[in-house]
């Protein structure tokens, strides 16, 4: 794991660590962050924030990607129509049974000379098999996956085994109208690429366990965010 360095920076290294926590953890502006900053004494614009995520947000989501668990076998891929810089764009999501985002690329196009397979590739290591939604291009990524020598690879389905996936583009979907659509294509890949490494990090499902449970999920969590930073 890559050690984070904060020097040469104004603010304290908690300081740092915490607006990108709340940036990426919470469904809020860069205002909106320097308005709880500006709450707890620290004053600090949002441009300031902003360079925080871009500097800070990659690295720390591969540090986090690191410590992550090997995922479920089984796993699901689907894409989900973005407007970028006022383009229709298609971003592909891998993610496995319980939700844990893979993979994901952003990209112009939707035919088989596109290569989404870049999205499937880590997750097929490991998996399976997913189910993706069935429609042409799909079937059309099948064959080609089948030089890939992955068994199982693709299994069509009803439309609601691939509601996990369905289901996970959600956080996507609020994080895309808060920010008023994403403004480049590469941007727009580095954010929710970080996204997700702190997304699958603390990422809990409360009606499913108990308040004693959940209370170490989130003590572990936050460990793994403090080596992730540290």
């Amino acid at each position: 794991m890559r050690a984070l360095s904060f020097k040469r920076h104004r603010f304290p290294a908690e300081v740092i660590q915490y607006a990108v926590w709340l940036y990426f953890r919470f469904t809020l502006s860069f205002r909106d962050v320097e308005e709880l900053l500006a709450q707890r004494g620290i004053e600090v614009s949002y441009e300031t924030i902003r360079c925080w995520t871009i500097k800070f947000g990659p690295q720390i989501a591969r540090n986090l990607k690191r410590r992550r668990p090997a995922p479920s076998p089984r796993w699901h891929l689907d894409e989900m129509v973005c407007a970028v810089g006022g383009r229709r764009m298609y971003l592909w999501r891998a993610v496995d049974d319980e939700g844990e985002v893979l993979d994901l690329v952003m990209q112009r196009r939707r035919d088989t000379n596109a290569r989404p397979e870049t999205a499937q590739a880590p997750a097929a290591k490991s998996a399976g098999g997913p189910n993706l939604d069935h429609h042409r291009w799909a079937q059309l990524l099948h064959r080609r996956a089948e030089g890939m020598e992955l068994i199982d690879l693709h299994r069509p389905g009803r439309l609601r085994e691939n509601n996990r996936a369905e289901n996970s583009h959600l956080p996507i979907r609020r994080r895309e109208r808060k920010m008023q659509g994403f403004k480049s294509q590469a941007s727009a890949q580095r954010f929710l690429t970080t996204h997700a490494a702190i997304y699958n990090t603390f990422h809990t499902q409360p009606h499913l366990v108990c308040r004693q449970t959940l209370r170490q999920f989130r003590g572990e969590a936050m460990r793994v965010w403090s080596e992730a930073v540290a």
